[in-house]
């Protein structure tokens, strides 16, 4: 029998101990995160992600990411120049193959699903 996962109020998860990130080239980022559901085959994976103010890298090239945004305020910065603008309540996808960069102008948490399927 294969149940169904709840997770509660994500907005409020305690992500534990911030730390360093390690792709950010613009302020002193700290990241936490903290996975709160993986499917057996480890194919997906479901959690929360928090950042503060700055500018990384992110790659997506093994894997999709679906990402909903709680709070704060970002800019995603296309490999091609454009960019985009996403706040709370507001939902994307970064297909695999996807890369570029992210801006973080205030401390952001997203709901985070990445699938290395595709």
């Amino acid at each position: 029998m294969i149940s169904l996962a709840a997770f509660g109020d994500l907005s409020a998860l305690d992500l534990g101990a911030f730390a360093p990130k390690p792709t950010s080239y613009e302020g002193d980022q700290q990241e936490g995160a903290r996975e709160v559901w993986r499917s057996a085959d480890g194919v997906t994976r479901i959690g929360v992600w928090e950042c503060t103010p700055g500018r990384f890298t992110a790659d997506r090239t093994a894997m999709a990411e679906l990402c909903h945004i709680l709070s704060g305020q970002v800019t995603l910065h296309n490999a091609d120049g454009t960019t985009t603008d996403f706040g709370p309540g507001e939902m994307f996808a970064l297909p695999k193959g996807w890369t570029g960069e992210w801006t973080i102008h205030s401390r952001t948490r997203k709901i985070y699903i990445l699938s290395d399927v595709g």
